[in-house]
């Protein structure tokens, strides 16, 4: 299965970069895992923030494929618990089609487009704080990477 993980911007913290290399890595044990970053927008100034949504949700919207399955990193969202989200992960992968993924995406910093929530299946929240989209990037992957050792049993997480 493949997991894709849609963000805005760039990562550009050397910390976050090497974080999320390590568990990057290790879960390509598990699955096929691909970060695509959308490039921030450039001369946003004159710009309203539901301009700014919808220019990033064509953006967003243009990089998903038509049988992707789409969850959104929402402060809105379900916040599940680890072993909540590997039981939702395995359920995933067993309904994603052929040639399709499953798509978590990281919006911009006033969040996503009328458009972009019509498009996704279901939003995702990793605590009621609010996180630098830097490092979203890093404690999603982390959590990721959690629930597939919860799945295969691996002594990674404690209860």
């Amino acid at each position: 299965m493949k997991i894709t993980l849609l963000t805005v911007g760039k990562t550009d913290l050397d910390w976050v970069r090497e974080g999320i290399a390590i568990y990057k890595d290790r879960l390509s044990h598990y699955c096929r895992m691909e970060i695509v970053e959308i490039p921030a927008l450039k001369g946003v100034s004159a710009l309203s923030k539901d301009e700014i949504k919808t220019r990033e949700g064509e953006l967003i919207l243009k990089a998903l494929g038509p049988s992707d399955y789409v969850i959104l990193l929402d402060e809105r969202g379900k916040q599940p618990t680890s072993l909540e989200m590997a039981s939702f992960l395995q359920e995933r992968m067993s309904h994603i089609s052929r040639g399709g993924s499953l798509v978590f995406v990281i919006g911009g910093a006033y969040g996503f487009s009328k458009a972009v929530y019509d498009r996704s299946a279901s939003l995702l929240s990793l605590s009621r704080m609010t996180f630098s989209h830097q490092m979203v990037r890093a404690i999603f992957i982390e959590q990721l990477y959690r629930a597939f050792t919860i799945l295969a049993g691996e002594p990674y997480h404690h209860e």
